[in-house]
């Protein structure tokens, strides 16, 4: 009975051990700047927790700094996820790359897209890392980044930490929102009681949701092609879900003579700021 309790126990431990050690570790040790080996190039990594890293990655010209892609890697349960939100690609929606570890190297993979398929860091010796962004068939590119030491890249001297924890600001003055367009719906009823109403309270709709903060940014199109008639910005709503089960509310989007399009959008966290004003120049009601 002995042998057999003690047999059990090593299996256990075994599956123990295999189970901690195929948890990819989190690359806390990104913190920090990190310059590409003789390029202008930077990647800026800030520690938000000890389960999400926010960063960015730019490049110097003439002075300015260009950002090229905005970039995140969060633990979400027992997966480590990296996004990046490249600048002027993928109509501004985050691509999502998931975490495996091995050998020192951390593979950020998304074999569903296109290109990249694969991020990978391996650390180095001395404060350095070799990055490569591959795709299929050897496709890609790799180089060398050493970790700058004392280095704060773009401090902003007007910077007001108060007004930044107000409005949900990140590092780099920006937030997430989700970015609505409203499209002619499939309901093409000719029922004009209906459809007054329905638009009446998609007005009111909109006027509660600014009150409850959840909405920024409102107005209509001009007549285009696309059959688009208006836009939303919705603040302070985390997910797609959400803002669904938010617009549901609205009866012009609930009887069908609106459609919505989502996305996620990555905007200046001060967009909200000019709505006090906006109550001071309206002269007659909508």
């Amino acid at each position: 009975m002995k042998k057999t309790t003690t047999i059990w126990l090593s299996l256990f431990f075994i599956f123990l051990s295999r189970s901690v050690s195929a948890q990819s570790p989190f690359p806390a040790f990104l913190q920090g700047t990190w310059k590409v080996v003789d390029k202008d190039r930077y990647e800026h990594w800030d520690r938000i927790s000890d389960s999400e890293l926010k960063g960015v990655s730019y490049a110097i010209k003439n002075g300015q700094k260009i950002i090229s892609e905005y970039l995140k890697i969060i633990k979400l349960g027992n997966k480590i996820v990296y996004s990046a939100l490249v600048t002027g690609q993928n109509n501004g929606k985050e691509i999502d790359f998931e975490l495996s570890y091995k050998d020192s190297t951390y593979s950020f993979s998304n074999l569903a897209h296109d290109f990249p398929k694969h991020i990978r860091y391996t650390r180095l010796e001395g404060d350095r890392l070799h990055i490569s962004v591959e795709g299929k068939s050897g496709q890609g590119h790799a180089f060398d980044v050493y970790k700058v030491i004392n280095e704060s890249p773009g401090e902003n001297p007007n910077y007001d930490g108060s007004l930044a924890n107000k409005l949900g600001a990140d590092d780099y003055g920006m937030k997430s929102y989700i970015f609505v367009l409203l499209k002619t719906g499939q309901n093409k009823t000719t029922d004009k009681q209906l459809i007054n109403k329905s638009f009446k309270g998609h007005m009111e709709n909109i006027d509660r949701l600014v009150k409850n903060g959840q909405l920024i940014v409102a107005g209509p199109f001009g007549k285009n092609d696309s059959n688009l008639r208006g836009l939303f910005i919705l603040n302070n709503i985390a997910t797609i879900e959400q803002a669904k089960a938010i617009l549901q509310t609205d009866p012009a989007i609930e009887n069908g003579l609106l459609e919505p399009l989502y996305y996620s959008w990555y905007g200046s966290a001060a967009l909200a700021e000019y709505l006090p004003f906006s109550e001071k120049i309206w002269k007659k009601a909508h």
